[in-house]
């Protein structure tokens, strides 16, 4: 790879201007991306749609699933031309398999959701690298620009699918008028589904063509940003300054070299030079001056040996290279000073003092404890405030009416069975709901069942159950049953029915009871 071929500028970008290079790119060799992608796919594409003709969904899930099988010939093709040796058609499809071997099953298993496919693909193909090399590199590399390769595949999916869309709406606008008028959803939707598969594999054909546009360009991108990151770490920029400098010098180094031989004395005039006229560098100069350059270098040396240049000091211990040495002035207080100090201090000081401590930590507790009172007195009146006593519940009021009949005993004749049964010839809906009223009017006042206006039926008879009595909850079942058919289905009952309900409800609440 030589950096002074490439034909494009090398120098560190941000990352979205990295990514209009690559449009760039793929722009300028538009052609010859688009066909090989192509070639290798579309065949791909109708293969699938051939065996899964009765699943077109499916096919295209799999045609988008094998999108990264794909990939890697844009990508040789972009690596190539960038440094001029753009390779023919020919020449890239019969790179192609080689391509794909050694990451084929990575790219359509594990690797197959990464966001930052078109980033790191290069890592592989174009670095050759695999296992421990390989993640330390993409370690290195996506410590910048990984999150401008994420929203590259977000903002691809998206316009995939816009595009994708825009061609189906192209397809329907350019329809003639006179088909568009014979269609409509009631048709399509009674219309047999074998009838239209060949619609929905039309539309897959349209995402198959937009592939051969965007896929390209989403390589290219990512290869750029690839590129830009690699010109930031190694430094490509400064690099290809350099070789610009040494190819502008190499024309004239032989010139430069040839005008100092030139100049340069001969040998002869050297030789011919008294040695004494030489002056080494501990010659005494400036001796015609006040100050000579040994007086000078002896008064330096003079302020240098003394503080603060220099303190001598011995020291007869062990300590750290930093350690400070205090100065004499600037001692600590003697322990025998201390010890003055404390001793001076009597007992009723202390004791003072220590009383003091006392009154304020108990001060502090006593105010934490006050604080915690007061934050949380809601909280307390709930558990600590006196209760009264819980009143006896006055037992609920009877109620007077259930499902529209009136269930108050003075509502119901002395003889309820006697009634019944003199109803049944005339008015049959009238005896059944006469028994069934007289039924419930029991139940809440002999049984003290908890009924009320919002139960059902069937929760009347649940209730019944719960009292164990086998005879009443039989009865109760039977009239119930004959009560719903006549209120809810307007069946008559049978003739037979008078006499079988009359005497249940005499066996139950004996001959003549009134409810």
């Amino acid at each position: 790879m030589r950096l002074s071929d490439a034909s494009v500028v090398i120098r560190p970008r941000n990352a979205w201007e990295a990514m209009d290079l690559g449009v760039l790119l793929s722009q300028r060799h538009r052609r010859l991306l688009m066909t090989s992608w192509a070639i290798v796919s579309l065949p791909v594409f109708a293969l699938l749609s051939l065996l899964l003709w009765e699943s077109p969904s499916l096919a295209v899930l799999l045609f988008w699933w094998l999108k990264p099988a794909f990939e890697p010939l844009p990508l040789f093709i972009l690596s190539k031309a960038l440094f001029g040796e753009t390779p023919s058609l020919k020449q890239a499809l019969r790179q192609w398999p080689r391509l794909l071997k050694p990451q084929l099953l990575a790219s359509l298993t594990w690797r197959r959701f990464s966001m930052s496919r078109s980033f790191i693909l290069p890592v592989m193909q174009l670095e050759g690298l695999s296992g421990d090399a390989r993640q330390q590199r993409l370690a290195v590399l996506l410590q910048r620009n990984a999150g401008a390769a994420r929203w590259l595949t977000l903002i691809g999916m998206h316009l995939e699918g816009a595009l994708w869309i825009g061609l189906m709406l192209l397809f329907y606008l350019l329809l003639p008028q006179q088909i568009e008028l014979d269609w409509n959803w009631q048709s399509l939707i009674i219309a047999a589904q074998h009838d239209w598969l060949w619609l929905e594999h039309l539309t897959n054909a349209f995402y198959a063509l937009v592939l051969v546009i965007w896929e390209p360009i989403y390589v290219a991108c990512g290869f750029s940003l690839y590129l830009n990151r690699r010109t930031e770490l190694e430094a490509w920029d400064i690099e290809l300054v350099f070789r610009r400098l040494r190819q502008r010098l190499a024309g004239i180094a032989v010139l430069l070299l040839s005008v100092g031989l030139l100049l340069a004395p001969s040998p002869s005039l050297w030789a011919a030079a008294p040695s004494s006229s030489v002056a080494g560098p501990e010659a005494p100069r400036l001796l015609l001056q006040p100050l000579t350059s040994k007086a000078s270098k002896e008064s330096i040396q003079g302020i240098l040996d003394k503080p603060p240049f220099k303190n001598q000091e011995s020291v007869t211990r062990y300590r750290f290279g930093d350690e400070q040495t205090k100065d004499k002035d600037a001692k600590s207080t003697s322990p025998e000073q201390l010890k003055s100090v404390l001793e001076g201090l009597d007992k009723n000081s202390f004791s003072s003092l220590a009383t003091g401590l006392e009154i304020l930590l108990w001060g502090l507790l006593l105010g934490a404890l006050g604080w915690l009172i007061w934050h949380y007195r809601e909280w307390s009146r709930a558990f600590v405030s006196r209760r009264s006593l819980p009143r006896k519940k006055r037992p609920a009021a009877m109620p007077q009416q259930l499902f529209g009949l009136e269930v108050g005993s003075q509502t119901l004749p002395a003889d309820v069975a006697a009634r019944a049964a003199e109803l049944w010839s005339r008015q049959p809906r009238e005896a059944l709901g006469l028994l069934y009223r007289a039924l419930l009017s029991r139940l809440l006042e002999d049984f003290n069942l908890p009924l009320s206006a919002a139960d059902t039926e069937g929760q009347v008879l649940q209730r019944i159950k719960h009292l164990q009595q086998p005879q009443l909850e039989a009865f109760s079942r039977n009239l119930t049953l004959h009560w719903q058919n006549m209120a809810y289905g307007h069946q008559v009952p049978d003739i037979e029915l008078q006499s079988q309900l009359c005497d249940g409800w005499r066996e139950l609440f004996g001959p003549g009871a009134q409810s």
